[in-house]
Parts: C-alpha cells; sequence; structure tokens
C-alpha cells in the first residue's frame, strides 16, 4: 500500500501514538503506557516518523493520550467491520481539529500535502494529519488495511502495507506466538 509518502508516514504514526499511549493488552501481557517521562519518550518516537524532533511537554501528555484513544477507534470500527462508524469518528477529529490543507515542501522532497490543525494545542497539531490520513485510507479501496491485532491477549493496531493484504498481527512477535500454540496444540493432539 502506497498513498503518498506523508499519507503512509501519517498512518504509521497515528499507530504508533495508538500502540505507545492506549491501555490494553500487547504481545500477550498487559499494557499500560508508562508514567510521565517514559509516556513522553514514547510519545517522542511514535512523532519521529514525520517530526525529526518532537518536543514533548508534560503537559501535551494527556491530550496526545486522548487523540490516541481516538484514533483507536477508528482502527476497532474497521476491525470490526463497520466502516460507517470510523468515518463517523474520523469526521469528528477533522471537524474537531479544523484540519486544513498546506502544500509544503521540505527535506529535498516535492511539493505534497500536509493537513494542519488550529494552533494551540500539540494534541491537536497532530490529531489533524493522524485523522486526515486515516480519511485518505477509509475514503480508499484498502480501507480493510486498518486492523487490531488478532493473536490472543493483544489489541495494538496496524496498518497493512504489504502487497497482498493478509496481515492480522501488529508483528512478527505475535504471529510466531500464534503460530507457536498452534503448532504446540497438534502435536499434543
Amino acid at each position: 500500500m502506497n498513498f503518498n509518502s506523508h499519507t503512509d508516514r501519517v498512518v504509521a504514526t497515528a499507530v504508533a501514538l495508538v500502540n505507545a499511549l492506549t491501555e490494553g493488552e500487547r504481545r500477550g501481557r498487559p499494557y499500560t503506557p508508562p508514567d510521565a517521562p517514559a509516556r513522553a519518550a514514547a510519545a517522542e518516537d511514535a512523532l519521529r516518523g514525520i517530526s525529526r524532533r518532537p518536543e514533548i511537554r508534560e503537559r501535551d501528555l494527556d491530550g496526545l493520550a486522548a487523540v490516541a484513544r481516538d484514533l483507536r477507534a477508528v482502527f476497532e470500527a474497521v476491525a470490526a467491520g463497520d466502516v460507517d462508524a470510523a468515518a463517523r469518528q474520523v469526521n469528528r477529529l477533522l471537524e474537531e481539529t479544523s484540519a486544513r490543507p498546506r502544500l509544503e515542501r521540505h527535506d529535498g522532497e516535492p511539493w505534497h500535502v500536509h493537513f494542519h490543525g488550529t494552533a494551540g494545542t500539540l494534541a491537536a497539531e497532530w490529531a489533524a494529519p493522524c485523522a486526515t490520513g486515516l480519511a485518505v485510507v477509509l475514503g480508499s479501496e484498502l480501507h480493510d488495511r486498518l486492523g487490531v491485532c488478532t493473536a490472543p491477549h493483544c489489541d495494538r493496531v496496524y496498518v497493512d502495507t504489504s502487497r497482498n493484504g493478509t496481515r492480522r498481527f501488529c508483528s512478527t512477535a505475535c504471529q510466531n506466538r500464534v503460530k507457536t500454540a498452534a503448532f504446540r496444540a497438534r502435536a499434543q493432539s
């Protein structure tokens, strides 16, 4: 899947934010986002896909976590087969952030569209491009490329960039965990 390089990076950033900042399960274990200093580092890592040096302050963390929860709802709706609910959630985010297009050129790249939210909070500035990237995906025939890991005890999200679009797991670790469990079950039979 390749919408364009910027959209791909924005959607990957949405995935990284959701996986870093939302509670749930990861690779067979409960997952709780880390406390403030480590949570800021996790958020910076997630945003690094688009911004070289994101500076996240402690006051930004709750807003980014709220954005991550809102973005998670999009992935969960698609995974449940409810693209209409996913689209409503993306439209709500686009409206709340007043996402607006702007042509930009940087880092030796050609002109491309960026979407910015209303200035004010770091969370709103990141919610707008993430919601717009997800809108591009949902508005295409590839909307089913958004998903939630199907491994037991894992609810991390992913975007399937494979050629054949058959990804079901957030990571190779989860895929291997499921395959190993299936192998062991067959061996015991």
